[in-house]
């Protein structure tokens, strides 16, 4: 087949996309290391140091320590404070601004949690690859403590800094209500610091967090330190559950669900009157396009090795994907029995909320 200007002016610009990527995959095992061991936070505010001084501060070997500072300062991540031409003598120093970006991990602008999880699913992938084939799934435990840890660290910043501040003050009547007492359930709640930080917003309203994996409880109660919540391995769809919850909420969880509808109407069920459900999931376009933008790429990235395979687990699975679009949301709400589902007007990067309304 003779080629064409258009059609080498693709594979060009495909050949680099992937380059890049590569690199970009590379650097982000560079960053896993770091994080994995606690190589930023012996940089984290300490004087500029040469690979022997921070070898020593780190407990690392020191030749790795040179390749891993060179490394990070060739891909931008580091500076190089004194240039001496000398590996022996050159010094490194982590910015004040990348710190908040790979180890501080309250910081709203920490992404470094990213990595593990993108090394979790790389463990998972022989397992992803026998799905595909199959049409089966890959269970959520299969991913390790990589994803489920990194899950919970890229979240925590939101939840600390935005969701007692900005989130429940978007539902006036509720956020009135619960800062005298009243009662939330945390659906999916993960390794609960989005149940920790409902209970430190409300302190006087009694705050479960439910999850279906016994990891995640275990590491959740082992977080919440002296926070009064309450953590179970439980069915939100338990009756003893029904009734009396004035606010239920699902973090990023409803797309990850093998049974969304069920799922929200066990949410619903759980309501007091004049109780709402708020749903915070992914921020997507409403309809698909191609190629797309960022976020679309970043949430497609995710969504066929990872969520979309362990939604695939469970018989009959409505296999929503990471890509769950505001219609898709909708959808569900109304097949759940709600009245009313209303796009709340919350400022955030990664994702859209919406209150339900029975």
């Amino acid at each position: 087949m003779t080629s064409t200007p258009q059609a080498e002016a693709r594979r060009d610009a495909v050949a680099e996309q992937l380059f890049s990527s590569v690199i970009g995959a590379l650097e982000t095992l560079h960053v896993y290391v770091g994080r994995e061991l606690g190589l930023y936070e012996a940089l984290d505010g300490a004087p500029a140091m040469t690979s022997d001084d921070f070898a020593g501060r780190a407990g690392i070997h020191p030749r790795y320590a040179q390749e891993w500072l060179e490394q990070q300062a060739s891909a931008g991540m580091i500076d190089v404070a004194d240039e001496t031409g000398d590996a022996a003598t050159r010094t490194f120093q982590l910015p004040d601004g990348v710190a908040e970006v790979v180890c501080r991990p309250d910081s709203l602008a920490l992404v470094a949690p990213l990595a593990p999880m993108v090394v979790g699913v790389a463990k998972a992938l022989p397992a992803v690859l026998e799905a595909f084939r199959t049409g089966g799934g890959v269970p959520y435990d299969a991913y390790g403590e990589d994803i489920r840890r990194g899950i919970a660290d890229i979240n925590r910043p939101s939840f600390v800094n935005q969701l007692g501040a900005e989130w429940i003050p978007a539902l006036p009547d509720l956020h009135e209500r619960l800062g005298s007492g009243g009662r939330i359930a945390d659906l999916g709640c993960g390794e609960g610091a989005s149940t920790v930080a409902l209970a430190r917003a409300y302190p006087q309203a009694e705050v479960l967090g439910l999850d279906l994996d016994p990891a995640s409880i275990e590491a959740a109660r082992a977080a919440a330190g002296d926070v009064e919540v309450t953590f179970e391995c439980r069915d939100a769809a338990d009756p003893e559950l029904a009734g009396s919850f004035d606010l239920v909420t699902l973090f990023e969880t409803l797309h990850d669900m093998a049974h969304p509808v069920q799922a929200l109407a066990a949410a619903r069920s759980m309501l007091a009157p004049e109780g709402a459900v708020l749903v915070g999931d992914e921020k997507v376009a409403d309809r698909f396009a191609a190629p797309g933008d960022e976020m679309e790429r970043f949430n497609y990235g995710w969504s066929a090795v990872h969520c979309l395979a362990a939604a695939m687990t469970e018989a009959d699975s409505a296999a929503t994907g990471t890509v769950i679009r505001e219609e898709t949301v909708r959808a569900y709400a109304r097949e759940a029995g709600f009245g009313s589902c209303t796009v709340l007007p919350i400022e955030h990067d990664f994702w859209r909320f919406y209150r339900l309304d029975p």
